[in-house]
């Protein structure tokens, strides 16, 4: 086993970690959602977090949290919290798997991003990853958009509009982040990029949030906690990933966080997947594939 994951490039393995940890996370979001924690509390949660285990890597590490690009730093909290905001409706009001995959349209638009602001050109392998999750993710909606009825389940089953329009702003929010990350990768230590993203996003969350703060049970507390944590994973993996690949390289291989939440969805939500879910997850997976031994 291990000597089959060290095959994969270390950028591919820091975005595995980082899929694992944000499905954990979502999971998380959508439980503590379903005890009446609202949405931007959920959000404000997650940020203070996340806040106070950056600073305390940040002061390991002996550096200035304030960086050296601070109005590209800024830039990127503010675009994270925004997009965190827009995830975070969609897995409270969609099904986790569903959510994660509308949320996982990001990588396409970072590719295209990265190819007009960073000038970095669209690999082949890339090309053909992306294609085949394109066609997978379409496979897995197709019948909630075009038939409006599963075939597995003749109940209507459409999906709210609303919380599909926050998940594709978020994957866009998302795209424009992690293209800030890399461009900040080549100034900042992943430490200071991480920092900068729960200092913007806690006190706009609280803002918004103003006087629908619902006192958390312990339950719901340890749920917030954990949000907080396997974020901070998340973010570790994917900071590191976006320094040693290319930007839509590594963000077309985190579709493999489709897969986690499904099996999370199943475990957890009881969300048994459908024919198209697994014809569309098996799509994804050889685009995966593809995108990591291409070239070998």
């Amino acid at each position: 086993m291990n000597t089959l994951f060290s095959k994969f490039p270390l950028g591919l393995r820091y975005m595995l970690l980082s899929a694992l940890g944000f499905s954990i996370m979502s999971a998380c979001v959508k439980l503590v959602s379903q005890h009446g924690i609202p949405v931007l509390e959920i959000v404000a949660f997650r940020a203070l977090v996340s806040l106070i285990l950056s600073t305390i890597t940040v002061k390991h590490k002996k550096l200035s949290i304030w960086g050296n690009n601070k109005p590209w730093l800024i830039a990127r909290g503010v675009v994270g919290a925004f997009a965190l905001m827009c995830v975070y409706y969609a897995l409270a009001t969609l099904p986790l798997a569903e959510a994660t995959m509308l949320q996982y349209f990001h990588p396409i638009f970072t590719a295209l991003l990265a190819f007009v602001f960073l000038k970095e050109r669209l690999q082949l392998s890339t090309a053909l990853c992306i294609a085949c999750s394109v066609l997978g993710l379409s496979f897995i909606i197709q019948p909630h958009f075009i038939f409006g009825n599963n075939i597995d389940n003749p109940t209507p089953n459409s999906l709210p509009t609303l919380s599909i329009i926050a998940a594709l702003c978020g994957a866009f929010g998302s795209a424009v982040a992690y293209i800030i990350v890399k461009k900040l990768s080549r100034s900042e230590d992943p430490s200071v990029i991480i920092f900068y993203f729960p200092l913007i996003a806690l006190p706009l969350s609280l803002i918004a949030l103003a006087d629908n703060f619902v006192i958390p049970s312990l339950e719901s507390l340890s749920l917030l906690l954990l949000v907080g944590v396997f974020t901070q994973v998340g973010q570790i993996g994917l900071t590191k990933a976006m320094q040693t690949e290319d930007a839509g390289k590594a963000t077309a291989f985190s579709y493999i966080q489709v897969l986690f939440s499904i099996i999370l969805g199943v475990i957890i939500f009881s969300e048994v997947p459908t024919l198209y879910t697994l014809l569309g997850g098996g799509l994804i997976i050889i685009g995966a594939l593809i995108n990591v031994f291409f070239k070998r």
